[in-house]
């Protein structure tokens, strides 16, 4: 599902070349939760967004089901990410004048999709929001703003899941559901990459990979 290569990606900052990935290499296949874990600055995020078609390596490839998302032109782009990929952040970038049916109805923006939101309503009653639809991600306890972001991340069934750090700023439990949830996903036939300090997710993965100095070493 996901195969990436020799990626590489620096940063230009004021007096110095600060070297985000140098040749890391990491595949996914289906049915995988692959948990990347390492040191801040190693490079984590970096990878995520390259492999997610959000930020174009300097050398290397990334390949999604087979397709190089950077061979896209900028709208097509966006299309394939909204199809094929979704996206589960710790800050949970929820759109804060939106409601929450509103918010996991976000990716058809980019991907209209028919009965859409029947499904976005059918995805807040499978994540306990049913009474929640309506309020907007101000009116939520941290808990429901990211079951409220991975609904938005399963609305149009992509085929990989990118988790950047989901559970950053929860408590146990709602780690823990969303955790379940992601390992669900994997279950089901989906890919997942779960870039991650908590230990928890060892427990969830079917495999867990280091990351130092913008390479895979273990």
């Amino acid at each position: 599902m996901l195969r990436a290569t020799n990626l590489a990606k620096a940063y230009q900052c004021p007096g110095k070349t600060v070297r985000a990935l140098d040749g890391a290499a990491i595949h996914v296949a289906a049915g995988e939760l692959v948990a990347v874990q390492g040191p801040s600055g190693c490079g984590k995020t970096t990878l995520l967004l390259i492999v997610g078609g959000l930020l174009k390596p300097d050398t290397g490839q990334a390949l999604i089901a087979g397709q190089d998302p950077y061979a896209l032109a900028p709208d097509a782009r966006a299309r394939f990410r909204a199809e094929k990929i979704g996206f589960v952040f710790q800050q949970f970038h929820l759109v804060p004048y939106l409601s929450v049916l509103d918010n996991i109805l976000a990716p058809t923006l980019a991907r209209p999709a028919k009965n859409a939101r029947d499904r976005a309503a059918e995805l807040a009653r499978h994540f306990g929001l049913a009474d929640r639809q309506d309020h907007t991600p101000g009116e939520l306890s941290t808990g429901e703003r990211q079951r409220t972001a991975l609904a938005r991340a399963l609305l149009h069934k992509p085929q990989l899941l990118l988790a950047d750090e989901p559970t950053g700023n929860l408590d146990e439990a709602s780690g823990k559901f969303v955790l379940g949830h992601l390992a669900e996903f994997a279950a089901a036939g989906g890919a997942v990459l779960l870039v991650t300090h908590d230990p928890r997710a060892t427990q969830y993965a079917t495999r867990t990979v280091r990351m130092e100095s913008g390479r895979i070493t273990a």
